[in-house]
């Protein structure tokens, strides 16, 4: 997975309107580093479309990815249930409406972490309300899982529409991207701000692998080794919403990618969270940047928006993953 990431990502900072191979761009980063290694970009202003543009919009694909990756297997580890995922469930549409209420009040109490404090204030709210309302005798209902997801995300849609009746033209744009999801506005700056709430979550949620393998056991074998249950919900629930915030305050909702990968792990790596939540993590990775990538150069001098695209693929994945659950559980009824 590490090399697949590496290798998209070279891929990724090649292609666009200015072409640079990958030998140029390997060159480029070594020559950063202090080492005069491999070609520099020979095309007019290589340089300056490596570092200004594409470098940026690469890591936080990267960051945006692993995120999205490890919150879903998060999820899934703590609702039990394969289906849990941040846009799914209306996390990312929570987070998206923090955001953008921030956005149109010009609130920067936070500076450039406000958008992103307001983005994770949203996502952990809704949450909980996920949390508390899909939990029934001490487990979680999988029809009660997604409806609350469509419950919360329509409530969502509707709170973003009033936002763009209540702002101007530049509030609606900005909720419009919030909604479509896309990289094209990352920068170096929204990288300093993401970044750090990432790795936080992300070394959060591997040191809580351990403790979610025992409690896929049943709440009552892990509260016997020990785990304190409704502690260790309580700290991933936070945990994802961080891992949310951090995806959704640059790029919008940006959906599936939490549902698709940690399952196509599950069923190569098994269960066990100790390889599940970084495999997810980096197969979120890999996925968003080669989504990217398919954004921006599907069709020339246009740019697909990114959470549409994932939807395109997630959709019907989703619904696969709902019908093979129902089947597993004998109906609903």
């Amino acid at each position: 997975m590490i090399v697949a990431l590496a290798a998209v990502c070279v891929l990724a900072a090649g292609r666009g309107q200015v072409p640079i191979s990958p030998s140029e761009v390997a060159g480029s980063l070594l020559h950063r580093l202090g080492l005069d290694l491999g070609p520099m970009p020979s095309a007019v202003q290589g340089e300056n479309a490596l570092w200004l543009v594409r470098f940026p919009r690469v890591v936080l694909a990267v960051i945006v990815g692993a995120s999205l990756g490890c919150a879903g297997a998060l999820m899934q580890g703590v609702f039990g249930n394969p289906l849990a995922e941040p846009g799914v469930v209306g996390v990312s549409a929570g987070a998206a409406v923090g955001a953008a209420a921030a956005i149109v009040s010009g609130v920067t109490f936070l500076g450039g972490w406000t958008t992103a404090a307001a983005a994770f204030a949203g996502g952990i709210v809704t949450t909980f309300i996920v949390y508390g309302m899909s939990r029934a005798g001490g487990r979680t209902e999988v029809v009660t899982l997604v409806l609350t997801g469509v419950a919360v995300n329509a409530t969502a849609g509707a709170l973003l529409g009033l936002l763009m009746f209540l702002t101007d033209d530049d509030g609606v744009r900005a909720i419009a991207f919030w909604q479509l999801g896309s990289l094209a506005q990352a920068t170096w700056g929204a990288v300093a701000v993401a970044g750090p709430c990432a790795l936080a979550g992300l070394a959060v949620a591997v040191a809580l692998s351990r403790r979610l393998d025992l409690l896929a056991l049943g709440e009552r074998p892990a509260r016997h080794l020990g785990v304190d249950t409704e502690r260790l919900r309580i700290t991933a629930i936070v945990v994802t919403a961080l891992l949310t915030a951090s995806a959704v305050a640059f790029t919008g909702i940006i959906s599936f990618v939490g549902l698709i990968v940690p399952h196509l792990i599950r069923m190569v790596a098994g269960p066990g969270h100790r390889v599940l939540v970084p495999a997810s993590a980096l197969g979120g990775a890999v996925v968003v940047v080669t989504g990217d990538l398919i954004a921006r150069t599907a069709i020339e001098y246009q740019e697909l928006p990114l959470g549409v695209l994932t939807a395109v693929v997630g959709g019907p994945a989703f619904f696969w993953l709902l019908r093979r659950t129902r089947a597993r559980a004998g109906g609903w009824g």
